[in-house]
């Protein structure tokens, strides 16, 4: 076919071509000019389809097209490699929050489930004791009666700290007297006469020095634990 060179036809020409290397008007890595003088100069220099043979032309639109169809895909795979990244990093987010959520609230059931249980056990255990007024009145108790009394009045779990607060006050002498301060009975009280809230039988009867003993610990230190970690640091409670 012979070269069209009439200028308006060629401009025309090289606009609407687009391929790339030699087809294109502008070289590959290049830029298009920037006016009208300079892309006519580039066009009148270009190789135009008009100017390959007509048997190579449908290869030449064939190879552009498959170019560009090359980069549009290459484009399209790194948009969607980017998305699956994206939504991987979210979900890992996702689910890493949903097992700190879930190990939290196992803590918390854990915890729930450990007060309940304490509960009842102090619940059962102060359901099991006996009132001073259950016990019959004797003309006197050895220390094994005294002791048996208290296990069943003062709580499992608090009876060796009210047992450690007794023996070091009195040895588990319901009649022992401090002869210099008057302190009197199994928790040495002073006076001994404010046990008398708990029973009129105060300075004979065991079992109400214990019932005065253990009102008087957990009223001021919460039990006898209480009690006994005050003395153990003051030697006093």
């Amino acid at each position: 076919m012979s070269r069209i060179s009439v200028r308006g036809f060629a401009v025309a020409s090289a606009t609407a071509v687009t391929t790339v290397g030699a087809v294109v008007g502008v070289a590959a890595g290049g830029t298009p000019a920037a006016d009208d003088n300079n892309f006519e100069a580039a066009a009148a220099d270009t190789t135009l389809l008009a100017d390959i043979p007509a048997g190579q032309q449908a290869q030449v639109q064939t190879a552009s097209l498959t170019q560009q169809a090359d980069a549009q895909a290459s484009a399209a795979d790194a948009a969607a490699k980017k998305s699956a990244e994206e939504s991987a990093r979210l979900q890992a987010a996702k689910e890493a929050k949903s097992k700190k959520q879930a190990a939290e609230d196992r803590i918390e059931a854990e915890r729930e489930a450990e007060a309940k249980k304490k509960e009842e056990s102090e619940r059962a255990s102060r359901s099991s004791v006996r009132d001073a007024s259950s016990f019959s009145a004797q003309g006197s108790y050895s220390v094994a009666e005294v002791q048996a009394m208290a296990r069943q009045m003062v709580p499992a779990d608090q009876f060796q700290c009210f047992s450690n607060i007794v023996n070091h006050e009195s040895t588990w002498n319901y009649r022992a007297t401090n002869p210099s301060s008057g302190a009197y009975g199994l928790m040495q009280a002073l006076p001994g006469h404010k046990m008398s809230s708990a029973g009129a039988d105060w300075q004979t009867n065991p079992a109400t020095q214990i019932k005065w003993g253990l009102s008087y610990m957990d009223g001021r230190y919460g039990s006898p634990c209480g009690a006994w970690s005050f003395w153990q640091a003051n030697n006093w409670y």
